[in-house]
């Protein structure tokens, strides 16, 4: 097998149109000068050492030289041998509320920031596990479907704010069911972390929790918030305004509903961690599913790659050294062959 590691140095390749359009408007200036002395064949008569092929064969040395340093540049890498590689771990699949009340700074920096922060962390400590991330408010969509990309699945999160879904309210039943689907026929041990402040607005989640526990569906539940609530900030054009309110016009403090998370972990045979400003939850809830037994995920064969750059680079040095044994005058011994007569 072969590749390149870096094949994004290719456009390099575009400068040598550049320097033959280099080379042309010089050998055109050397031409128009020579005629100012007089005509051309009375010239080339008073310079018969001069060569004009020595220069075009210099000058094609040093593309081939130049050539052979962008191949080096790109890393030309080939396949050696063949290994078999076998990932073990769990599903798990992230549900987080991203409605407006997960705006609310009584976790700091808010709800909805502290819970990114903890699962980018998460993210970072996970090793041959399949992860995924759905956010819901009124509504749950799957802003990452289940995979082993954690670079792809840190930089979904980093998008992820109050806009990712654009019906306000708390569908902790919908963020479930689409988590539950989300596994597709995977055989291996399988979570759902369901990130909320809990205030649902639907009722159907103890429904939705039970046929994802009739399939083998772990649920761990984090409550962001704490018990006393606080108001959510209102903003405008990224500047914070003032905080919601009521019809009445009094001031709407969300709290934190621990009873409804509660009943979700037993009913869903996982546990229920609430989180703190020292604490966001997920490392506590991490320790306990990694105790999971894990189930091997694939069997797959790669090669590994071996560089091949440094004979180009050698290749490039062979024809540096050679372009300077070529000089733009003849000598006495190249005289005798004369192999670039113009």
């Amino acid at each position: 097998m072969f590749r390149f590691a870096h094949f994004g140095f290719i456009y390099l390749f575009l400068l040598i149109p550049v320097f033959i359009g280099v080379l042309v408007l010089f050998l055109m200036w050397r031409k128009n000068a020579l005629k100012r002395f007089g005509d051309l064949p009375v010239i080339r008569q008073l310079m018969p050492e001069y060569s004009s092929g020595r220069i075009i064969f210099k000058f094609l040395i040093l593309m081939l030289a130049f050539s052979s340093l962008v191949i080096a540049l790109m890393d030309p890498q080939t396949g050696s041998r063949l290994e078999k590689v076998k990932r073990q771990g769990i599903d798990m699949m992230i549900a987080l509320d991203v409605s407006n009340s997960m705006l609310a700074e009584d976790i700091k920096p808010n709800r909805l920031e502290r819970s990114k922060q903890a699962i980018s962390k998460l993210f970072d400590e996970l090793e041959g596990d399949r992860i995924g991330l759905i956010v819901f408010a009124g509504k749950a969509y799957t802003q990452l479907p289940i995979t082993t990309d954690y670079a792809a699945a840190k930089m979904f999160l980093s998008t992820v704010n109050t806009n990712s879904v654009p019906v306000q309210g708390t569908a902790i039943g919908d963020a479930i069911d689409l988590a539950t689907k989300s596994f597709g026929e995977s055989k291996l041990n399988k979570v759902i972390i369901l990130i909320t402040d809990g205030e649902d607005h639907q009722g159907d989640w103890l429904e939705k929790t039970k046929e994802a526990a009739k399939q083998g569906i772990n649920i761990y539940t984090i409550g962001m918030g704490l018990k006393d609530g606080a108001p959510i900030p209102v903003y405008s054009e990224n500047i914070e305004i003032g905080y919601k309110k009521d019809k009445e016009g009094n001031t709407i403090i969300s709290k934190l509903d621990e009873s409804l998370l509660q009943q979700i972990a037993s009913a869903g045979n996982g546990m229920y961690v609430r989180a703190s400003n020292s604490d966001a939850g997920l490392q506590k809830v991490f320790d306990e599913f990694s105790k999971m037994q894990k189930k091997e995920i694939e069997t797959r064969q790669y090669s590994e790659y071996e560089d091949r750059y440094q004979y180009f680079v050698a290749l490039a040095l062979i024809f540096l050294a050679l372009e300077l044994f070529v000089f733009d005058k003849k000598n006495q011994w190249y005289s005798k062959f004369k192999p670039f007569e113009s």
